[in-house]
């Protein structure tokens, strides 16, 4: 069978058994396209390692992302475990081939200042919505909560003597966070005219009741699209800014105020610490006061 053949054999199967998208169908025929041209061979039982890591060198010189080579070389080990167990080929050259490795994205935050003028403007409007999602918003950046967590989180959560909140977190895992005096006010005070939302005179075991939502509690969508708003009218771009944003940022603030890490993995909910130190990235000025202050040779005269 002609490699085109293979190919088309491939793609095929990659939509019956696999479900694959259109879009990934379009992607694994141009890389798989690019690499039988770049070979030239008809049949392709003669490609050999070396021929795959010439590729790859090619692949390199060229001004690829590490992510789209990583796509390319994902796309010639899927082709060619398929003709393997196919029996088209009987060595699988692909066999060995490892991905560029690629580096994480840091996480975006706010600046103090942002997160400032973005609670400011949400508690500066009038109306119970607005009240509502200041309160939401000192919350999520005060415990650093998912907006998962805090859309659901019961009437009962907080434990407003000993200052801290009880979470229910991915797996139903539950955690205790402390909460700040602020954050224990703006509850307070959203308290007072919580039941407004419920009306009626029904009764909600959600802090953030919804009569609209089949949870009955305020759904991720409708707090990420308020979300978008209060920015635009504090200045902030909206693009800048999600609901995760502000889980980074108390990441963010919580270590640049030098707390250890173990501490923020544990008030994020994190299993593996690992995840917890994408958000060491402290600002290289930090790091020098930190030295200056620290380190005993800065002492020295």
């Amino acid at each position: 069978m002609s490699a085109g053949a293979l190919l088309e054999s491939f793609l095929a199967m990659m939509v019956a058994e696999r479900g694959a998208s259109q879009n990934t169908i379009e992607n694994y025929q141009r890389d798989l396209e690019q690499f039988l041209s770049f070979i030239s061979v008809s049949n392709l039982s003669e490609v050999k390692d070396k021929d795959v890591y010439q590729y790859v060198q090619f692949l390199s010189k060229y001004p690829y992302a590490p992510k789209s080579i990583a796509r390319k070389i994902s796309a010639l080990k899927e082709f060619f475990k398929f003709l393997f167990s196919e029996k088209e080929i009987r060595e699988n050259p692909t066999a060995y081939l490892m991905a560029p490795k690629q580096e994480k994205p840091l996480p975006k935050f706010l600046t103090e200042v942002e997160l400032k003028r973005l609670i400011d403007t949400a508690q500066s409007k009038e109306g119970m919505h607005a009240r509502r999602l200041a309160v939401m918003l000192v919350l999520m950046s005060a415990c650093g909560l998912r907006v998962s967590e805090l859309v659901g989180l019961p009437e009962n959560c907080i434990n407003f003597d000993k200052k801290e909140i009880l979470v229910r977190g991915k797996g139903s895992k539950e955690r205790l966070i402390p909460i700040s005096d602020e954050a224990i006010e703006a509850v307070l005070d959203y308290t007072t005219y919580r039941d407004n939302f419920i009306r009626g005179g029904r009764k909600s075991i959600w802090l953030f009741p919804s009569l609209t939502s089949s949870s009955g509690h305020m759904t991720r969508e409708a707090f990420f699209m308020a979300l978008k708003e209060i920015a635009v009218e504090a200045g902030i771009s909206p693009e800048k800014i999600s609901p995760h944003v502000l889980r980074h940022t108390f990441a963010t603030r919580l270590l640049n105020h030098e707390a250890d890490l173990r501490s923020v993995q544990k008030m994020l909910g994190h299993e593996d610490i690992s995840t917890t130190e994408i958000y060491t990235h402290i600002t290289s000025e930090k790091l020098i006061d930190t030295v200056k202050r620290l380190h005993p040779l800065s002492r020295l005269k």
